[in-house]
């Protein structure tokens, strides 16, 4: 059968249509963020189920946690889409752009979310659907305010940025025990130095917007070079509970030691001399440092 060149030119626009509606929804939804929700979400489920995953809470416990980060991310864009455009960083994303409307947004946003809830209660338990549920809440509700109040609001961020693992902990082990806020607190000390390389590096942005976070105040960026390192040296010890706890041997403390001294290192440049490489480097060694954390923890677990 042949085609006319109007039907392959409309079936070639409508492809490319659906292509360019699935990369926005993708940008929406955080989804190389979500990527990272996943990996520690998977890694709190095989220390709470001691490597011994079941596939039905396996899958319930990553699609729910997944579908509920992603739904973070696009409702707090739907609520910041007017503080996005003001920013260089942001205004191309798929809302302020005008790609996405408010509506659809708002639509999808809550219905991942509720999604992703349903699929936690009744895939896994309640438990771990109510840690998802405080997540969101806290994400939403409390954090995206205050980022125009005080600059506190980092500190505030980084509670729902790693509840994930002990969701995974919490759906593995069936209740919330110390290995589990073990791993809540590697992430949470993990995020400040990691956002503050952010944070500097797009202060013009942030400042342009309205949010107060620290680098906005600290043109210098001395002051958040300290705050970095003081983070990176708590999360030395903090690393180490898992050993404590002997629910990782001693390979893990060692290369957790030798990590958690690297992003030390990173971040007493970036406090020495502050500069966009320096931030960068900063931003690049955290990148580094979670996931051979994770794989480390993974493959010494006990």
């Amino acid at each position: 059968m042949s085609h006319s060149p109007g039907a392959w030119a409309a079936t070639r626009s409508s492809t490319s249509g659906l292509r360019a509606w699935l990369q926005d929804w993708s940008e929406l939804a955080k989804a190389r963020l979500s990527l990272l929700v996943l990996l520690t979400t998977l890694v709190g489920l095989y220390c709470g189920a001691a490597g011994r995953l079941e596939f039905w809470r396996t899958l319930c416990t990553l699609l729910g946690t997944s579908l509920v980060a992603a739904a973070a991310a696009v409702l707090n864009e739907w609520l910041e889409r007017d503080l996005d455009a003001k920013m260089t960083r942001t205004a191309n994303r798929p809302l302020p752009a005008g790609r996405v409307g408010p509506d659809e947004a708002l639509l999808g946003g809550a219905g991942m979310a509720g999604i992703g809830l349903a699929t936690l209660y009744f895939g896994v338990h309640a438990p771990a659907a109510f840690l998802a549920a405080a997540t969101l809440a806290l994400y939403l509700f409390v954090y995206t305010p205050m980022k125009r109040w005080t600059a506190f609001n980092t500190l505030v961020g980084a509670v729902p940025g790693a509840i994930p693992p002990l969701i995974g902990f919490t759906a593995g082990r069936g209740r919330i025990e110390m290995e589990g806020w073990a791993l809540f607190s590697i992430l949470f000390l993990w995020q400040i130095p990691h956002f503050m390389a952010i944070a500097w590096r797009y202060r013009e942005d942030y400042r342009r917007a309205g949010f107060r976070m620290l680098p906005c105040r600290d043109e210098e960026g001395r002051v958040t070079g300290l705050v970095s390192v003081l983070y990176c040296c708590a999360l030395l010890p903090a690393s180490l509970w898992p050993v404590s706890l002997e629910a990782a041997g001693w390979l893990y403390g060692v290369g957790a030691v030798s990590l958690g001294l690297g992003y030390t290192y990173f971040a007493g440049i970036f406090a020495w001399k502050p500069s966009p490489a320096s931030a960068r480097n900063l931003f690049l060694s955290s990148i580094l440092y979670l996931p051979l954390l994770l794989i480390l923890l993974v493959s010494d677990s006990r």
